[in-house]
């Protein structure tokens, strides 16, 4: 593995936990990329102050999408209800002269498996395929052993015997995806097929007080514009509610327990490269067309430990007050302070760290660590 993990593993002879750690200043503008039931955008209550606030989920959801499209080899994992027609769809790729016989093979194999199935409750047409009861996340690969598995019992005299046989659940316990050992998988039943998650996605929040705001818009109607008779007025009025904020973001990734879910160091230096990348330059694209919020962090840290994950939210617990160079200098000035001053009072030193800064402001992050940029920061990291 590369050299910042690889040092981090071996101290004095001994083997180490290893964990990176990611820490990100984003400036956003006028925008909602997380809301909550009411259409506002998330806050939480910290240091006394409501705070602008993105959840974990929206984020692990934002960070999984931007890496998809990167990862090769049937390393990516697939989310749905409609595991049915996923390995139905495999087996008649693999063997059209199954085609009749897909969607019986493929339920008879799940339900071995120990995945509930049943008619969607919005549509009890028998031409319907069952489906799960709740999202089953599987890897590309998962799903091509149960269909192979399908596909070497389909002459048997008893296919679902000769199914048995094969040990069905090691079929979806293997060969996991990168998503699935980043970010675990959870099955209500069985629950023998639970994964741990590698990784850990804090909620972001604002480093200071949060003011929301309020768009009124109106939408003007086209056709009854070019009419002199008709009505005067909007075809449609409303309100949008948008804060804007410089937000902490966190997440750690156990190097230990992704290699535990995925089984080769290769993959393992390829899914922490991924994360990096994705995480730090990835947002939730909430009301995204109306803002166009995407930005890029002010400045970003990463540090490869192997004594413990260290959230730093603490930094921002006395929210930073906005003057004549708003929150982003400030919240970088003071993290600074925070990281270094951290180190001194509990001896704990990370065995390295990589920094990178897109704007001036965030240059002090010059002081923890060796700088790379931002391209390059997932594959320094390895």
């Amino acid at each position: 593995r590369g050299a910042a993990i690889k040092q981090a593993s071996f101290v004095k002879g001994k083997t180490m936990s290893v964990f990176v750690d990611i820490h990100v200043l984003q400036t956003l503008p006028p925008s909602n990329p997380n809301r909550d039931d009411t259409g506002a955008p998330k806050t939480a209550t910290f240091g006394g102050v409501q705070r602008m606030r993105m959840s974990s989920q929206a984020i692990k959801r934002a960070t999984r999408e931007d890496f998809e499209g990167k990862i090769a080899d049937g390393n990516y994992g697939v989310r749905t209800k409609k595991i049915v027609e996923l390995v139905a769809r495999s087996i008649v790729d693999k063997r059209p002269d199954l085609d009749s016989q897909s969607v019986d093979l493929a339920e008879m194999g799940l339900k071995a498996i120990g995945f509930k199935l049943a008619k969607p409750n919005k549509n009890k047409s028998d031409k319907e395929l069952e489906e799960a009861g709740f999202l089953v996340f599987l890897s590309a690969k998962q799903i091509e052993h149960v269909a192979d598995a399908l596909i070497s019992v389909a002459a048997e005299g008893d296919p679902a015997a000769a199914f048995k046989e094969l040990k069905p659940r090691s079929l979806v316990n293997t060969d996991h995806s990168i998503d699935i050992a980043l970010f675990g998988r959870m099955v209500a039943e069985p629950n023998a097929l639970n994964v741990d998650a590698a990784c850990q996605v804090s909620h972001a929040i604002g480093v200071g007080a949060v003011e929301r705001e309020y768009d009124y818009y109106t939408a003007v109607d086209d056709e009854k514009k070019r009419n002199d008779e008709a009505d005067e007025g909007a075809g449609m009025i409303g309100t949008i509610e948008f804060a804007s904020a410089t937000v902490y973001r966190y997440a750690t990734i156990n190097v230990d327990m992704l290699r535990e879910n995925l089984g080769d160091d290769a993959v393992v230096d390829r899914a922490v490269e991924l994360f990096v990348d994705s995480f730090v330059r990835s947002m939730p694209t909430g009301k995204v067309t109306t803002f166009a919020n995407r930005t890029l962090p002010d400045a970003v840290l990463v540090q490869v430990r192997n004594d413990q994950p260290i959230n730093m939210a603490g930094a921002f617990e006395d929210p930073i007050v906005a003057g004549q160079h708003g929150f982003a200098e400030p919240a970088v000035k003071r993290f600074v302070e925070f990281e270094s001053m951290l180190r001194d009072l509990t001896g704990l030193e990370p065995v390295a760290s990589l920094a990178t800064w897109t704007t001036p402001r965030g240059e002090g992050f010059s002081a923890l660590g060796a700088q790379v940029r931002l391209v390059d920061l997932g594959s320094a990291t390895v």
